[in-house]
């Protein structure tokens, strides 16, 4: 009982920042790819720095999200899992513009939820956001993204979460930063390479595992 008062506790408290009125201003998928067109014509991308780097980082990703738009089949598993559930949800993302893992999940994510009639994507900006994306940290004290929260729709308890990566690029993440010297860089560049790869198979892997326990 007490498990299940302290668990109650903290869908409290992550809720409570999560209002109506978050999903109502959240974008769509298509709204988000249309703003970001919108911000890079006006030599701008989301947040408050638009260096040439950020520039140069977002207009990388409206390339990696038309191609990801194109490529990303769901693999059976997932459409199995997409197939079991039996509620209303909402997928809750936060994002922004110049993030490259980022621009390689969304539309796996969005693919996931047009497939099932139960689940609405929507999408929020993390800098907009800080006191969500502080709800759900990774490691307790990383702000990293892109993040996904699991929502019932119609009580917007939290269910579960994603992000900001795949288990095992994290893992090659974590390796590749603890070498000495090495520049974030060529980090990221291995990072890019190792999605190409796996073609967002291990995302969806880790999203057959996670949907029923979301919904049960």
């Amino acid at each position: 009982n007490l498990n299940k008062k302290q668990s109650s506790r903290m869908t409290e408290v992550k809720t409570s920042v999560i209002t109506r009125g978050v999903i109502e201003n959240a974008y769509t998928y298509q709204e988000y790819r249309d703003m970001i067109d919108e911000r890079m014509a006006q030599g701008k991308t989301t947040g408050d720095n638009h260096s040439e780097a950020m520039l140069h980082y977002t207009k990388m990703n409206v390339h990696r999200m038309e191609r990801q738009d194109k490529r990303v089949k769901l693999i059976d598993e997932v459409k199995a899992a997409l197939n079991g559930i039996d509620r209303k949800l909402i997928w809750l993302v936060l994002t922004e513009a110049w993030c490259g893992d980022a621009a390689q999940s969304l539309s796996a994510i969005q693919k996931m939820a047009d497939y099932s009639d139960n689940i609405q994507a929507r999408y929020i900006l993390r800098d907009e956001h800080l006191d969500i994306m502080d709800e759900f940290l990774t490691n307790g004290k990383s702000r990293s993204i892109p993040k996904l929260i699991c929502l019932d729709a119609q009580s917007l308890d939290v269910l579960g979460s994603w992000g900001p990566r795949p288990a095992n690029a994290q893992k090659l993440y974590d390796e590749w930063r603890s070498v000495d010297g090495i520049a974030y860089q060529d980090v990221a560049e291995k990072l890019h390479k190792w999605y190409a790869k796996d073609g967002t198979k291990s995302m969806q892997a880790e999203f057959a595992e996670k949907i029923p326990e979301w919904v049960k």
